[in-house]
């Protein structure tokens, strides 16, 4: 019998396009409670590898026969084992190729709309880790918000519609994943922006990015506003793009708000989260569409795959934007912290250019889901 392998893009086309899946994931139980890969009409079963290793026989049954069946490991080697067992039984399986440690860096672009005539503005879906990043592309040039660390991923798509990309932007010193921003910028020539309340122990050069800045991307004038919207950090900056769109970091989520407390500050910064959203926010238009730099679940997924909705939706439907009372609100955001994400301390030294871990230890910072939100 033969055994297929799937790639992490036809998986993200399977969740984008709402098919259904079977999934057995092989890895322990406490990585799959902590993080698997979902869909709208996946189906799981995690069986540990070590309890296989003397045949399938025992778990045939669990198994649909009519249903498409992913196999899935941490780095592929135990789920095509697995896979190759399944498929001498008498199944049709697949496994996913790479494993865990790649579906975590797939980024799958989609464009979410079009900007003063000719410019565009993608959305790169990091699907495994709930990352959002951004690209405002306009007449040759392009800007990038929030990259991650495949930065390669980034620098080919430019390359393949053409684009140059002159500025590159971080909303904040993120503290859930690395960021690509500085190795961009040197890889391109870009200017590199950051928030100065972010960097204040940050080892490189980089532009100071204040409330009011405003950069031109191409010669069709596609504006990019730097907003001051501190409360996830106290440095942390949204932008109003083209006066359509407002990336709005991880200020506020489709369905909740962002957490303040991942630099120890959760008492101090919470009143700065209020004040953002609750006045700052409330003073843009309803009609901008907010483009945020994480999702949390699979159900904030528009049906193209993008992340997206209006600012007035937001102020009817998310929660975490309709607690009157203030007092109520602080205890809402300081009792309802998710766990820290894994290794968040190294992770922010890093993008302070403090230390410099090689890739294997960047993969392993960065496993398990993102953890940015209030819940």
């Amino acid at each position: 019998m033969t055994v297929n392998v799937i790639t992490s893009k036809e998986v993200t086309k399977k969740i984008f396009n709402k098919e259904a899946l079977f999934i057995l994931d092989v890895r322990n139980e406490s990585d799959f409670q902590d993080w698997k890969i979902e869909g709208k009409n996946f189906e799981h079963l995690n069986i540990p590898y070590f309890e296989l290793l003397d045949g399938v026989e025992e778990i045939i049954n669990k198994i649909p026969a009519d249903k498409e069946i992913l196999v899935v490991c941490a780095k592929e080697g135990s789920s095509v084992m697995v896979a190759e067992m399944l498929s001498e039984a008498g199944l049709t399986v697949s496994y996913l190729k790479g494993g865990m440690k790649v579906w975590s860096e797939h980024l799958e672009p989609v464009k979410v709309g079009k900007l003063n005539g000719v410019g565009k503005i993608y959305q790169f879906i990091r699907i495994g880790k709930g990352c959002l990043s951004y690209m405002v592309v306009s007449n040759g040039e392009a800007a990038l918000i929030d990259a991650t660390r495949m930065t390669d991923i980034y620098l080919d798509f430019a390359e393949s519609i053409n684009a140059n990309i002159t500025h590159v932007f971080d909303t904040h010193l993120h503290a859930d994943h690395i960021s690509g921003g500085r190795t961009i910028a040197e890889k391109t020539g870009a200017t590199y922006w950051l928030p100065p309340k972010d960097a204040t122990e940050v080892t490189f050069d980089y532009q100071p990015l204040e409330d009011g800045n405003d950069v031109i991307i191409g010669n069709t004038t596609i504006s990019i506003h730097a907003l001051y919207s501190p409360g996830h950090t106290i440095g942390s900056t949204s932008f109003v793009v083209d006066k359509k769109y407002l990336l709005s970091g991880d200020i506020l989520f489709i369905d909740s708000i962002g957490r303040p407390d991942l630099a120890g500050k959760a008492e101090d910064w919470v009143g700065d989260l209020r004040v953002t959203l609750y006045k700052r926010y409330r003073e843009l238009s309803g009609g901008l569409i907010v483009l945020p730099a994480h999702f949390m679940i699979i159900d904030e997924l528009n049906d193209d795959g993008s992340v997206s909705e209006k600012l007035g939706a937001l102020f009817v439907n998310n929660h975490g934007l309709n607690i009157e009372n203030e007092n109520e609100f602080r205890k809402m955001v300081t009792e309802n912290l998710p766990p820290q994400p894994n290794a968040y301390q190294e992770i922010r030294e890093t993008n302070m250019g403090k230390i410099n871990p090689d890739l294997d230890q960047q993969r392993e910072m960065e496993i398990g889901p993102n953890r940015c939100a209030v819940r």
